[in-house]
């Protein structure tokens, strides 16, 4: 007759190793305060020399199994609530560290598709550590069995007393004995594929490092495993989000200038900063004939491929209008206007086109629904008001008058979005406010240089990160100085 099968109590998994804490059977005859791992509680609830009760065992065992869901619970949803592949990464570092017991430890990712991106995370280690720790022979460290795709156990591969082992590595016993660590357990993160096929997708390894000859235990091992297999799910939807991110970005970006062009009388310096999923700002400066340059900015309405794609074609019209009719800015947004309303009818830009003749230091301006220049000089500093008018595509027929005005040599001209003065979170007045507090503080020392100018009224504008931070809002600031 066979024996019984445990029986499953509120879905829980009878099979699963029992909690660390839970009582061990008692020996005939012994009371439960002399068995192993005997909890107070049974203690309180049974009397001295008395055999357990029946029921003892399976309700201290559920209360560890309660305990470790809990616990495991808690830990998946510090880890959801990560946004950002780099905050994951640290979050699975400091999970894996509690569940079992360590107080260091890095992640490797490395993508099996080769589609990276491929970066190394410490917890508790300096990138000067992580720097010795990938001088190590790949092959003798545990993870690096891991990625180079070995088989692994489901309990990953534990190395309880590395300067013990005789065989170890002696590049690897240097290095541990310098960064102070003696055990390591490591885990593989990895997806399945497909359920048919069982293919797994790995996205790298994990290890936790301790500072004493140390094992996890059977439990820890269980649920840093269960963890780490979660773990690689989120990990894997966060890495989509960082590959197309990376691909908008880097789509924003060809569809730019991949240089500035040098014309005599001025200098020009550019910033752009892509929203994660890629906007429709963008900015150029064309040379045009009889020695003059185009310079224009502007943005599109929307986000992602589609924005990235309109202000692509966008762009590419408006040079070949500037180069047909530059002298002529107007003319030159209002074909703008036409193709866009005829070619983009859910669309709307807005833009600013000027006509530069650097020898003569003058600028002929026309905007449709566009924050005005900024002028930077010595002793003036001042937003170039041009005509208030309608973003392009919002009416039947744009016009507006075009403004033109004289620069002195060594001033600069801003040119920029609305995306630099919506990232400040403040009101448009208080924006413009702080965008000209930003311009009329430059150092002296850096007013010589437009690439110098672009960063400070960036910096500035955009404190504590916000330049770089994840954003709707793309920024793009163009300067052009007059020597």
């Amino acid at each position: 007759m066979n024996a019984p099968h445990p029986a499953k109590v509120a879905g829980i998994d009878s099979t699963v190793p029992s909690p660390a804490h839970t009582v061990a059977p008692a020996a005939p005859g012994a009371s439960p305060a002399t068995a192993p791992n005997a909890t107070d509680a049974a203690e309180a609830t049974t009397a001295p020399g008395a055999p357990c009760a029946p029921g003892a065992l399976l309700q201290d065992r559920l209360a560890g199994w309660v305990s470790d869901l809990t616990t495991l619970h808690e830990l998946t949803e510090r880890l959801v609530r990560t946004d950002s592949l780099s905050e994951g990464l640290q979050e699975v570092l400091r999970a894996g560290a509690a569940l079992v017991g360590a107080r260091r430890g890095l992640v490797v990712l490395e993508p099996a598709d080769g589609l990276g991106p491929h970066t190394t995370v410490g917890l508790g280690l300096a990138r000067a550590d992580l720097g010795h720790i990938e001088t190590v022979p790949r092959s003798a460290l545990s993870y690096g069995r891991i990625l180079d795709g070995l088989p692994v156990g489901a309990d990953g591969i534990a190395e309880p007393d590395l300067l013990a082992e005789k065989n170890l590595d002696p590049r690897h016993r240097e290095v541990a004995a310098r960064l102070g660590y003696t055990a390591s357990y490591a885990l593989p993160l990895s997806t399945k594929d497909t359920e048919a096929t069982g293919a797994t997708g790995r996205l790298g390894a994990a290890v936790w490092l301790y500072d004493e000859p140390a094992e996890p235990g059977e439990r820890q091992r269980h649920l840093a495993g269960r963890y780490a297999r979660y773990a690689a799910q989120h990990l894997a939807r966060l890495l989509e989000v960082e590959r197309t991110r990376a691909r908008m970005a880097t789509m924003a970006e060809e569809l730019l200038p991949s240089r500035l062009p040098r014309v005599p009388g001025v200098q020009l310096a550019a910033r752009h900063r892509t929203g994660p999923r890629g906007g429709g700002d963008w900015y150029d400066a064309l040379p045009l004939p009889d020695a003059a340059l185009g310079l224009a900015v502007g943005s599109v309405t929307g986000s992602g491929p589609s924005a990235v794609a309109a202000m692509g074609r966008l762009r590419a019209s408006l040079r070949a209008y500037a180069v047909m009719e530059g002298e002529d800015p107007v003319a030159v947004l209002s074909d703008l206007e036409l193709l866009l309303r005829l070619t983009e009818p859910a669309r709307s830009a807005t833009a600013l086109f000027g006509y530069c003749e650097p020898a003569l230091r003058r600028i002929t301006l026309a905007g449709a629904g566009h924050s005005p220049p900024l002028l930077i000089g010595e002793r003036r500093t001042e937003f170039i008001e041009t005509s208030v008018s309608a973003p392009l595509g919002m009416l039947a027929c744009w016009e507006a008058p075009s403004v033109e005005f004289q620069a002195e040599p060594g001033e600069t001209v801003l040119l920029y979005t609305d995306g630099l003065l919506h990232r400040t979170g403040a009101p448009a007045d208080r924006a413009f406010a702080r965008l000209h507090a930003a311009a009329a503080g430059i150092p002296r020392a850096e007013r010589h240089d437009p690439d110098a100018v672009a960063e400070h009224v960036l910096r500035t504008v955009l404190p504590d990160g916000k330049a770089d931070a994840d954003s709707e809002e793309d920024v793009v600031l163009l300067a052009v100085r007059f020597e």
